[in-house]
């Protein structure tokens, strides 16, 4: 499953309330204090995938670890920075190894005709 399918709206409140053992409730306060943007169609609210993992991130947070709400804001901004962050880190390794490669084609190039 790729990004994009990841962030399809598919279920209703009432499918993950019972996916992850939460009231509705839960899930209108963790929109409401921002922690949790479900897509709304016809003033119906509907998660994706991505929506859950991120709810169950948080209920682990808040149930496993005893973490508050604003304990669970940082931790979820420190995450997405670190995304981010890795993401570049991923693309300035991409380039630098494809200027490598362009480097040793270069020098091996002149290293032929140098020998022609």
């Amino acid at each position: 499953m790729n990004k994009h399918d990841k962030d399809q709206p598919l279920y209703l409140i009432s499918i993950v309330c019972e996916m992850l053992n939460v009231h509705p409730q839960t899930l209108r306060m963790y929109e409401k204090e921002g922690l949790i943007s479900p897509r709304r169609t016809n003033r119906q609210r509907l998660y994706s995938d991505s929506d859950v993992e991120r709810l169950n991130l948080i209920l682990q947070l808040t149930r496993e670890l005893g973490v508050n709400k604003a304990g669970v804001d940082i931790i979820l901004r420190m995450r997405h920075k670190l995304e981010v962050l890795q993401r570049e880190m991923e693309e300035i390794m991409e380039f630098l190894a494809n200027d490598v490669k362009r480097d040793l084609r270069n020098r091996l190039r002149k290293e032929l005709e140098e020998e022609e």
